[in-house]
């Protein structure tokens, strides 16, 4: 009896001891598809949400083989970063999901001021001079207004990789209880624009030229809505008149039915794919 319960180990183990190889391996290979650099990617929830909604798309980058450095910042209401975790000096690929404590935010120059004070922290704690940002929902707005403050500011790193989820440049159905319909003229301008929008046109000279690539990720229900349920497609298609002429590169990638959901961009395994793609695939 003793013999075959050790037999029964033994075998476990080799069994477990060949699946982990495997498993490695498979990793190992993966990650040989992929860009090796220090350079740090942000991610940046919603509004009311938290780094909890970022932690999917993580997971499911590290599980590519693509890095196996994540950390956390966590920005007070008083805009004060503490960061969860520590960065090897090996490090390669690292992913930083952003937590705002006032997830509530809606003075958007704010919201840029929290990301701004996330990235002097990661300046000064590790040097780092470029980073990328896979942001949502409002967590662009962060983004678009730290760059309208900030673009210009050479001691701060620079953008290089910029990745949009359900952006709404220009306006948000059911805001005031009436949805509406922001069409887009030719030229890619909205023909009404919000007063968000109008700020926003400064970025057509402050954007830095020909530096940042961008993806434009926006989800259609496919049930003649032309939305993913909460921001209409125009007014996620409206970043283009703003950047396309200024950035690197530019690029727009449209997730259609129940996936293009608003809330579910960011669980969606063809979007982890696009953000690992455009970001680190060679």
């Amino acid at each position: 009896m003793r013999k075959w319960i050790w037999t029964l180990i033994i075998g476990c183990a080799l069994l477990f001891g060949g699946w982990f190889i495997v498993e490695q391996t498979l990793r190992d290979t993966a990650s040989q598809q992929y860009e090796k650099t220090t350079i740090p990617t942000l991610f940046i929830h919603g509004y009311g949400s938290s780094y909890r909604a970022e932690e999917q798309m993580t997971k499911a980058i590290v599980k590519a083989g693509v890095t196996k450095n994540v950390i956390r910042a966590n920005v007070a209401k008083d805009g004060n970063v503490k960061l969860s975790g520590v960065l090897p000096q090996n490090a390669y690929n690292p992913l930083v999901e952003v937590d705002f404590s006032d997830n509530k935010q809606t003075d958007q120059h704010k919201n840029g001021k929290y990301l701004k004070n996330v990235l002097v922290k990661l300046q000064k704690t590790y040097g780092f001079k470029k980073f990328n940002v896979v942001a949502h929902s409002m967590g662009n707005m962060a983004v678009a207004y730290y760059m309208l403050d900030n673009a210009s500011d050479k001691s701060l790193p620079k953008l290089q990789k910029q990745v949009d989820l359900a952006g709404h440049y220009n306006g948000i159905l059911g805001l005031n209880d009436e949805p509406k319909t922001y069409a887009l003229q030719e030229n890619g301008l909205p023909y009404d624009q919000t007063e968000t929008y109008k700020e926003l046109l400064a970025l057509k000279e402050k954007y830095p030229k020909a530096q940042v690539q961008v993806l434009n990720i926006y989800g259609d229900l496919d049930d003649g809505s032309n939305s993913d349920g909460r921001v209409n497609n125009d007014s996620s298609k409206a970043l283009a008149a703003l950047l396309k002429e200024r950035a690197r590169s530019y690029q727009e990638l449209e997730i259609k039915g129940e996936k293009g959901q608003h809330s579910k961009l960011h669980e969606s395994a063809k979007v982890d794919r696009a953000i690992i793609d455009f970001i680190w695939k060679k």
